[in-house]
Formats: structure tokens, C-alpha cells, sequence
């Protein structure tokens, strides 16, 4: 897939931590195949703004991006924008790929520590992989969010597309991204997360 980073809305590396999210993500939160200002990232924002949330979205999303990528392209982010929270919305990529679940596992924790370190609030995102890549390995890959929150104590969303994934009628015809209706759906599943971060 294409690099495709969307928009930061409203923000600028002044703002402070107080009042700064930052979404580390990939296709899925990068509006890849919607029109522009549709994607879950975009409706999280004017909720945000809608509940007269002072809170500003950081969005370097990038499509195709993998865990090891955004690992390291964190720690400048990081230092950059100085975010009070980090949503890290990863590991898709990876797993359509196979890779080493110990790898996908590791990359994801630096994040999370890292993000820790810099003060930071941690919001996974937890995702699945389509069965036909073994029970054991989609298992252990669904497993591995859960068990990377208790390690560090990160809000989790159990799994993004949560009450629709099994729904082609809410997919692009790829099968793999959300349709433009499913966005407001992810955003319900992350909103009640989020906002235990933002108390």
C-alpha cells in the first residue's frame, strides 16, 4: 500500500500535554480508500470538540505501516509533540504478513514503554487475523494485546472492529478495510477507553 498520512487537526507541536492525543496507526486509521475527514480519527475529533473537550488529535497514521515502524518512529514523535495520550493502533500489518508473533509482541511493548517513559498515557488497539492463518497463530496473535496490557498496564480495546468484523456488507470490497458506515462503529469501541485516559 501507498504512504499515506492524513491530516493533524487543529495541533502543533506547542501544544501541551495536557491536552494532546496522538493516534500511531495504520491503514485503518489512516482513511485509507474513504473520503478525506470520514475515518474514525476524523469523527473522534469533532466528538472531542462536540463535548467541549479541549483534547487535539496528533494523526501519523500511515498506511501499510508495520509495529517496527512505528517503533521507530515514536521516540521523534514523541519528543515532538509531547502527547498526554498515545493510541497505538498496530499490529494488523504484521500479522498479515506472519511475522513472528515474539517479534510483533516486542515491538508493540517498546511502544508502550516508551510511551510511558515520556510521560505519556498508553490507549492498544487491539486487532484479529482472518482464520485461514492457523488457529494457533491468530490465537496467540489476539491473545497478545490482552496480555501486553496486563504486562504494562495500558487501557486496551479489546478488538477494533468489535460487532462488525464479520460483516462484509461494512468492508471495502478489499475485505480488509471498513466502509465509510463502519467508522462511527470503531469509534464507539475506542470511546469508552479513551475516555478513562482523558479523566
Amino acid at each position: 500500500m501507498a504512504l499515506a498520512v492524513i491530516p493533524i487537526w487543529g495541533c502543533s507541536s506547542a501544544h501541551s500535554a495536557s491536552n494532546t492525543i496522538l493516534v500511531l496507526g495504520d491503514s485503518i486509521s489512516a482513511e485509507y480508500g474513504l473520503a478525506r475527514d470520514t475515518g474514525w480519527i476524523a469523527l473522534l475529533q469533532q466528538r472531542l470538540q462536540s463535548q467541549n473537550n479541549s483534547a487535539r488529535l496528533i494523526n501519523v497514521s500511515i498506511s501499510g505501516e508495520t509495529t517496527s515502524g512505528g517503533r521507530a518512529r515514536l521516540p521523534a514523535l514523541l519528543q515532538q509533540h509531547r502527547p498526554s495520550v498515545v493510541i497505538i493502533e498496530l499490529g494488523g500489518n504484521d500479522g498479515l504478513r506472519g511475522l513472528p508473533i515474539s517479534t510483533v509482541q516486542a515491538n508493540l511493548r517498546a511502544m508502550i514503554l516508551a510511551a510511558r517513559n515520556a510521560k505519556s498515557k498508553v490507549l492498544l488497539i487491539g486487532m484479529r487475523i482472518p482464520p485461514n492463518y492457523g488457529r494457533t497463530y491468530t490465537e496467540q496473535f489476539a491473545g497478545m494485546y490482552s496480555k501486553l496490557a496486563k504486562e504494562t498496564g495500558a487501557e486496551l480495546v479489546p478488538f477494533l472492529l468489535e460487532g462488525f468484523g464479520d460483516n462484509p456488507d461494512l468492508f471495502q470490497p478489499d475485505r480488509i478495510h471498513p466502509a465509510e458506515a463502519a467508522q462511527p462503529l470503531m469509534l464507539n469501541n475506542v470511546w469508552p477507553h479513551l475516555l478513562r485516559l482523558l479523566k
